[in-house]
């Protein structure tokens, strides 16, 4: 498990990069349209995926497994609520992001399937105590940001920006030298 999740964190990066530059295109009022989706606005669910995963690594780095490797996580923003909007300005909230990214990179070389496999013991966001496997809680952080990462590119298409591939399996053929484009 510990392979597939260092690959999640990498396309995690990827995925993040390219859509980030692909909203930069974009006019900083239609970033900020209300679209219908969830968060509403492209603005809205770029934020909301930066929030959710400063959580999830506040939880973490509460833990002796992930404190140390993620003690520069008490140095970032403290959202209170998953809706909060933490910045307005698209570029800021994109260097945040790679901030966070590169984090999130560095953390993944400490998993081990042993540390993968440690409980990890929190709060949800209704105060209710919680515990989980850092694996599966992972998993869960991978593909929550991928749910709301397709929204976005649905909101980009929406005003009129192409997002291109979002594959996983092309940035594994990226990462092996091989960049042609497959379905």
């Amino acid at each position: 498990m510990s392979e597939y999740l260092k690959r999640m964190a990498r396309y995690n990066q990827w995925m993040n990069q390219k859509l980030y530059e692909k909203t930069l295109l974009l006019s900083p009022e239609d970033i900020a349209l209300e679209r219908g989706a969830f968060f509403d606005s492209i603005l809205g669910t770029f934020n909301h995926i930066y929030v959710a995963d400063l959580l999830w690594l506040r939880r973490f780095a509460g833990t002796k497994v992930c404190k140390e490797i993620l003690a520069p996580i008490t140095e970032m923003d403290k959202p209170k609520s998953l809706r909060d909007i933490l910045y307005t300005d698209v570029k800021i909230l994109a260097k945040k992001r790679q901030t966070l990214d590169e984090l999130i990179l560095l953390f993944s070389q400490t998993w081990t399937q042993a540390n993968l496999a440690e409980p990890i013991r929190y709060r949800n966001m209704a105060g209710q105590k919680q515990s989980q496997p850092l694996g599966t809680l992972l998993q869960h952080l991978f593909n929550h940001q991928t749910h709301h990462r397709g929204q976005i590119t649905t909101m980009l298409h929406q005003a009129g920006i192409d997002p291109s591939v979002t594959d996983l399996l092309v940035m594994a053929m990226e990462e092996s030298g091989n960049p042609q484009v497959q379905n």
